[in-house]
């Protein structure tokens, strides 16, 4: 995911020894390729837990280049997710026709098909036309059949995260992220969202701008990037959604936050009716208002997610972020938030100081 950089000549040394050989070997099987062995790689911006890069071949003739997609993985992030899992996905997802080919793997990465569609960025999310495609294909996605038993995934991620945040942390770290306070607040949120009439879908969880691709010409969109998929609440998956609005990953300062770019309330109810329509029957306003305050509530879990995210991210991923200055923020917002959606007397953990002032 990401936008185009300047074409890196001569850098196939950023390439495992494993990745060229399939490179090439793929390329010596295209007709139309005229040299296997010319091939241009360029780095593309935004991803911040694997390396990505497109491969491009110049074509006989001065046509447009062959190209693809190589992924290598981050160090240390096989703790957010099972890899052979992600890949299973990544190939039920493929035969469903949804998102790139795998074209091969090697130890530590994978060889995609190039997509010819252009990665939204971050004003898309907020382009009404592009959002209605979003709802559309996102409740498209809920509703995948995947192998595998429907479990809501998110409960036992949170709590396998924190243990792992709790034992990269220094004492302080833990302490000024308040993470003794968290099992609690987990536990809250649990028995507070868990319910009989919580829709249940195959989620890709983490649908932010640069995860969604659409193509200029059909206007067709494709999402990509299964890591953290698996079935959850669908409101957490619209909820996670919202919380993306926040952020632009391309900017001077990718890990900073802006709040007041949340989808106010009418944003969010025509999202979730264009989302409930899309399966062909008009929703009711009673339904569209409880996925809304459902949906809210799951902002929540999102915030903590991601929060234990970027701690953990912070010591495992050599990335160029401020994982940790980004887990702050989203702690925050929980903070700061969860008095007003779950009520300031619903118990758990006093709200603590997380050392950060709030973002605008």
């Amino acid at each position: 995911m990401g936008v185009k950089n300047d074409v890196v000549n001569n850098s196939e040394g950023r390439l495992p020894g494993e990745a060229k050989r399939i490179l090439h070997s793929l390329a010596s099987k295209w007709s139309d390729v005229a040299d296997s062995n010319e091939l241009q790689v360029i780095p593309l911006k935004g991803a911040m837990t694997n390396e990505v890069y497109q491969i491009n071949w110049p074509k006989a003739k001065g046509e447009h280049p062959r190209k693809v997609l190589v992924r290598i993985y981050g160090e240390g992030v096989d703790v957010f997710f099972d890899r052979d899992d992600e890949i299973r996905t990544f190939e039920c997802m493929s035969k469903h026709g949804h998102g790139p080919r795998l074209l091969g793997r090697f130890q530590n990465g994978r060889i995609e098909e190039f997509i010819h569609a252009r990665t939204l960025s971050a004003p898309d999310l907020r382009d009404p036309e592009i959002s209605a495609l979003i709802a559309a294909k996102m409740r498209e996605f809920h509703d995948l059949h995947m192998p595998g038993p429907r479990n809501v995934i998110l409960w036992n991620r949170l709590r396998n995260w924190l243990i792992e945040a709790k034992r990269l942390c220094s004492p302080e770290e833990a302490n000024a992220f308040k993470l003794d306070t968290l099992e609690v607040e987990i536990s809250i949120l649990e028995k507070m969202l868990s319910g009989e009439n919580r829709r249940v879908g195959f989620c890709h969880n983490d649908l932010q701008y640069g995860n969604i691709m659409i193509d200029e010409e059909t206007r067709l969109v494709t999402i990509i990037d299964y890591e953290y998929a698996g079935y959850n609440p669908v409101a957490y998956d619209i909820a996670n959604h919202f919380c993306e609005m926040a952020a632009d990953y391309h900017s001077e300062t990718p890990h900073i936050l802006d709040f007041d770019k949340y989808p106010g309330l009418e944003e969010q109810q025509r999202f979730v009716r264009l989302y409930l329509s899309s399966s062909g029957n008009e929703p009711s306003d009673v339904e569209v208002e409880q996925l809304v305050q459902d949906t809210e509530k799951y902002t929540l879990a999102s915030h903590l997610v991601w929060g234990l995210w970027g701690i953990i991210s912070e010591h495992v991923n050599e990335i160029d972020f401020d994982y940790k200055e980004y887990a702050r923020q989203r702690f925050e917002q929980y903070w700061l938030r969860k008095p007003i959606l779950l009520g300031s007397d619903r118990g758990g953990a006093a709200s603590p100081d997380v050392g950060v002032s709030v973002v605008k």
